[in-house]
């Protein structure tokens, strides 16, 4: 038992500090985002002599918070359905096709996860432009092709711990594959759908780099690109910056922290299985 519980303790202090290593940044950016821009070259590690609020007032003002909130919200929120739907029908499909062809289908999707996007990103650009689709829906349209891969892995793993005896007994009470879908196995696969769209979401919400190549009008800039407007060429509005990072997290981890309970458990459908 003595042994036991020097492991435990061992253990605990080691998740210690990861713990605190892994929560370090956000101190450094909270602490910070309630500072003037003087305490923060001063002493960035120290605590606030005097809390104040304006910084982040004024990052609300310059990110334009409501409207590029809600071209964030637009993007994240329509390229989850798409995610979401399209890659669980077609992790349907594939699960349930009992030829070769479909498992080898399935084994080409999943290897297009190892691609990374810099590989394609100059074709890609390329093609959309050519196909006027620089705008918010060519945008959502790849964020469908680049998270299809990993979607589909995750639905294709839940959907084999799914008995097709369901499938079946839909079908002889004369259930087209639509409505077995939709009515019976899609509403089983809510764990796993949660986790799509918690992984996702996060991608989506905080993602800078294919929305400053995809979207080309400022009226229309999502959050991270309004962000950049912080860091200039010469000089950085840190304490803004701090504040405005503060306001563009808060709705994501709002969603992770309502809908965490679900993610082991569709990772775990997803993968194992």
């Amino acid at each position: 038992m003595t042994k036991l519980k020097r492991i435990k303790i061992l253990s605990n202090i080691v998740l210690f500090i990861f713990g605190a290593v892994w929560l370090y940044p956000f101190y450094i950016m909270i602490v910070n985002a309630l500072k003037n821009r003087r305490e923060i070259f001063a002493n960035p590690l120290s605590l606030p002599s005097l809390l104040t609020f304006k910084n982040f007032i004024a990052a609300f003002e310059s990110l334009d918070f409501v409207k590029s909130f809600f071209n964030s919200a637009v993007v994240t929120i329509g390229s989850i359905i798409l995610i979401v739907i399209f890659p669980a029908m077609a992790a349907y499909a594939l699960s349930r096709g009992f030829n070769r062809v479909s498992k080898k289908i399935y084994t080409g999707v999943s290897l297009t996860m190892l691609i990374p996007f810099q590989a394609i990103m100059i074709p890609l650009i390329s093609l959309a432009g050519k196909m006027k689709l620089l705008n918010k829906c060519g945008l959502m349209l790849m964020y469908l092709g680049l998270g299809s891969s990993m979607a589909i892995f995750l639905f294709y793993g839940a959907l084999k711990g799914i008995p097709k005896s369901l499938d079946e007994a839909a079908k002889i009470d004369g259930a087209n594959s639509i409505q077995v879908f939709f009515k019976i196995i899609f509403p089983m696969l809510k764990p796993t759908t949660v986790t799509v769209i918690v992984l996702n979401s996060i991608w989506f919400w905080n993602d800078y780099l294919l929305p400053s190549l995809v979207i080309n009008r400022p009226e229309t800039h999502t959050i991270p690109l309004k962000m950049f407007y912080f860091f200039g060429a010469y000089s950085t509005q840190w304490d803004l910056a701090l504040a405005g990072l503060i306001i563009a997290i808060l709705p994501i981890v709002i969603l992770y922290a309502c809908l965490q309970k679900h993610i082991i458990e569709g990772i775990s459908d997803g993968a194992v299985k």
